[in-house]
């Protein structure tokens, strides 16, 4: 397949690995990259001297085009930019922030720049400040999401209507047929998280891996609206969230409750109890831990074997 997505990126399959935190180091990103997809490195859990180690070693296991994906609210901004520029990485993927801040500094150096978005009004302003390509992220996603709790059917063909930038849909796609489905809407790629996670070269530990593998329908939920919301496996740590939701905890109480490294001390460290564990609803049907190439290769046999029975399927 080619299309303006493919092209943008250098690629052969218009299948992004989202880059999440704790679980998209180089290993992932480069493993990826090689089986024709697009690794992403995860930034937004690294301090600027990893994530530049990160870089290097993706550079030396792959010749292939690979991205990092830059929070905006990252404190060390700054930093990470820097080496990003410095490294001269080919593709950067921004969330959580405002786009105008750094899509002009990043394209005037030759980068291909991707926004994440999940809904039209920041899809359209992401469109203004320049970006090359949007990530309609709908709110079947795993770890931070939209307030709007908008899903994915839904947003992407609205987002694909809106612009007239290429569209990477994102949030419930882990399988061949979600992403024919996704391409169906309009989307020229997908952006795929929670499948990765259940990969062997995923930087997630094994506690939190085996985990999602467990996992069941309506096991995930989307937490902590007053702060930024977040889909979160249901644990302890989940529990204590939701009574003190339901008890109307105000911001503060919340941040408190929050506390620091929730995330790293769940999905790194494999906290199970006491944990932050972000993960997509598709958590629900994974049910092994595979090679990232694998994964790639499940995925596009399965698209192309689901697309030939459809052709038979005219109405």
């Amino acid at each position: 397949m080619q299309n303006r997505i493919t092209v943008l990126f250098g690629i052969k399959y218009p299948i992004i690995q989202a880059g999440m935190i704790w679980c998209s180091g180089w290993e992932l990103a480069s493993a990826v990259s090689n089986a024709g997809g697009l690794g992403i490195i995860g930034a937004g859990s690294m301090y600027p001297v990893v994530l530049r180690e990160h870089i290097q070693k993706c550079k030396t296991a792959t010749n292939k085009p690979f991205g990092v994906n830059l929070p905006l609210l990252y404190p060390d901004i700054e930093k990470h930019v820097a080496i990003i520029l410095e490294e001269k990485v080919p593709i950067v993927f921004t969330s959580a922030g405002n786009p105008a801040t750094w899509t002009e500094t990043l394209k005037n150096a030759g980068i291909v720049v991707v926004h994440v978005v999940s809904n039209e009004k920041f899809a359209l302003k992401a469109e203004t400040c320049g970006v090359d390509a949007i990530v309609a992220e709908g709110f079947e996603a795993g770890g931070h999401n939209g307030r709007e709790e908008t899903t994915t059917l839904v947003l992407v063909p609205q987002i694909v209507n809106a612009v007239q930038i290429p569209v990477i849909a994102a949030g419930g796609i882990g399988t061949g047929r979600t992403m024919l489905a996704a391409m169906t809407l309009g989307a020229e790629g997908v952006q795929i998280g929670s499948r990765f996670v259940a990969s062997i070269e995923c930087s997630a530990h094994v506690n939190f891996k085996n985990a999602v593998l467990e996992a069941k329908d309506g096991a995930t939920q989307l937490s902590l609206k007053q702060l930024t919301p977040v889909r979160l496996l249901k644990n302890e740590f989940w529990k204590q969230v939701a009574i003190a939701e339901s008890k109307g905890a105000k911001k503060e109480e919340l941040i408190d409750l929050l506390g620091r490294a929730r995330a790293k001390k769940g999905m790194f460290e494999g906290d199970l109890v006491e944990g932050e564990l972000e993960i997509g609803q598709i958590s629900g049907y994974i049910n092994e831990v595979k090679p990232a190439a694998e994964i790639v290769i499940e995925i596009v046999e399965e698209y192309n074997n689901t697309l030939a029975t459809l052709e038979g399927k005219r109405l």
